[in-house]
């Protein structure tokens, strides 16, 4: 028997339950993992609270994340006693997740735990801080340096914000955070943010080209937030677009590409091919110091990991809230 939070349909819309569950109702996979840390992200939330149709199967255990110890496997690729981590993949949604003591997952799906970090750090970065370091290879790959000027990030204070800022900095950019929490300017800087301006300078409609400021831009708010960043953008650099946290709108027009050509990255951290995912996480191990992590976490429980989802739609979290399933 294992513990796992539960989501299911009911009359009225679903039921959200931590459930003590035996093996055997585990889906199908090739590696059973004993789970020792998950984490809550945005598609937790709203799978957790029912903010968006997210689950496509019920009954489904959520967590998009895990990292814990190979059981038995017969894949390939793994034996009893690996650490690995999982991000993405459908997993929460349409295949059960890690908010639960064990999980059954298919060997592809895996990447090694990093031996820079304990599994409970591997979550306090997890699918955020994974694809925050999607967006810096990103941003690195289409040449942007810190001699084109600064990097913004926006929604810093999120998971992906706060990474990104911390990986940024270590390579020597100069970065702007855009926030909403003004008074979380100190949590910013203490990350490696040069200058914090408020999300309001951003969040309306502007001009379809406007002043030269970045270098290069980790946006996840999309909506005007994104189209003013690719607006400001300078010549030859690039934005990388992970999220939509604003909206999933873009009115911007084609200017910004065609008179100073800039790129716009999309990001997919979800079907990122194996490839990518290891150059990510190499980064991580690389250029992310793990002192960074117990100022952009907290830990709680499996059980509270239900209100916790609440408090993380509404916006009263910073940083990443990592759940010890066995706690």
């Amino acid at each position: 028997m294992f513990s796992a939070i539960v989501i299911d349909k009911t009359g009225e819309g679903q039921s959200v339950t931590v459930q003590q569950l035996d093996e055997r109702a585990l889906p199908e996979g090739d590696v059973t993992i004993a789970v020792a840390f998950s984490t809550l992200n945005f598609k937790d939330g709203l799978a957790i609270t029912g903010s968006s149709p997210v689950v496509r199967k019920f009954p489904m255990v959520p967590g998009i994340d895990l990292a814990g110890t190979v059981i038995e496997s017969s894949h390939a690729d793994w034996k009893a006693g690996d650490r690995v981590v999982l991000n993405g993949w459908g997993v929460g949604e349409v295949h059960w997740g890690g908010l639960a003591q064990k999980a059954r997952l298919k060997g592809e799906w895996l990447v090694p735990l990093p031996d820079a970090f304990t599994p409970a750090q591997a979550m306090a970065i997890g699918t955020a801080g994974y694809t925050a370091a999607l967006c810096v290879d990103a941003l690195v790959d289409a040449g942007v340096t810190p001699e084109q000027g600064e990097v913004l990030v926006t929604g810093a204070t999120g998971g992906v914000g706060s990474v990104a800022i911390a990986l940024l900095s270590k390579l020597g950019f100069a970065v702007a955070a855009l926030t909403g929490k003004p008074d979380e300017a100190g949590y910013l800087e203490a990350l490696g943010a040069a200058t914090v301006i408020d999300r309001a300078e951003m969040s309306e409609r502007g001009k379809p080209l406007q002043k030269e400021r970045w270098g290069g831009v980790v946006d996840t708010a999309g909506s005007f937030t994104l189209a003013n960043a690719c607006a400001q953008t300078r010549y030859g650099g690039a934005v990388a677009a992970c999220g939509l946290a604003q909206g999933m709108d873009f009115p911007a027009t084609v200017m910004p590409f065609i008179l100073r050509g800039i790129s716009l990255l999309g990001i997919d951290s979800v079907m990122a091919p194996k490839a990518r995912r290891l150059k990510a996480w190499d980064r991580l191990a690389r250029d992310l110091d793990p002192a960074v992590l117990d100022t952009i976490a907290q830990t709680i429980g499996l059980s509270d990991a239900i209100d916790a989802a609440g408090k993380f739609m509404s916006g009263e979290v910073k940083g990443r809230y990592v759940v010890d399933v066995n706690a």
